[in-house]
């Protein structure tokens, strides 16, 4: 006989929460994401994310094990074909709790648990962006230098040609007084 859990459960009795477990996760599986008490919302993460991980599998013991805790053929089976290839890159995590603060009548603190169906980066992939991205600044950076480089020859090139026209300005004028000079 299983150790009885510790604490309160949901429904009152064993077998009561495993129907609110199984009723719960046949609802998230069927419409993606729903609405409940953040203490059901709690509960029902990991009872889903083993469902989904069985449903990866995808063989015929995975289906049978499956339906012995969801009794919907029909979720089952859009679990099995339709969900599971989409978490095929997802190692965890199939699932999100969002706080949606308190119910009206009661006060309960509500939730809402969502599958997450968005694709996810593998590592490798995540490393060759942050690999280009991290090329791409050190080039930019490259390109960022020569162009400093550039700019400060080209500031110190107009002062030796100012120099040059200055000192050929320099010349004719010592030439224009030699011949002055010369003249007198």
């Amino acid at each position: 006989m299983p150790t009885p859990k510790k604490g309160r459960r949901l429904g009152g009795s064993a077998q009561n929460q495993k129907h609110i477990l199984a009723n719960l996760a046949a609802q998230l599986i069927e419409h993606g994401a729903i609405k409940t008490t953040d203490a059901k919302a709690k509960l029902l993460r990991p009872y889903v994310e083993k469902i989904i991980t069985k449903a990866k599998g995808g063989s015929v013991a995975d289906r049978r094990n499956v339906l012995k805790k969801i009794n919907d053929k029909e979720v089952v089976t859009y679990l099995f074909n339709e969900l599971a290839p989409q978490f095929e890159g997802r190692e965890g995590g199939y699932t999100r709790i969002v706080k949606l603060g308190q119910r009206k009548g009661d006060g309960a603190s509500l939730s809402q648990i969502s599958l997450v169906l968005e694709p996810t980066v593998s590592k490798e992939a995540e490393r060759a962006t942050r690999a280009a991205a991290s090329k791409e600044a050190e080039k930019a950076e490259e390109t960022k230098a020569e162009e400093t480089k550039a700019e400060e020859k080209e500031e110190e090139a107009p002062e030796v040609e100012a120099d040059a026209s200055t000192d050929a300005e320099a010349e004719a004028e010592a030439k224009e007084e030699e011949k002055e000079e010369d003249e007198k």
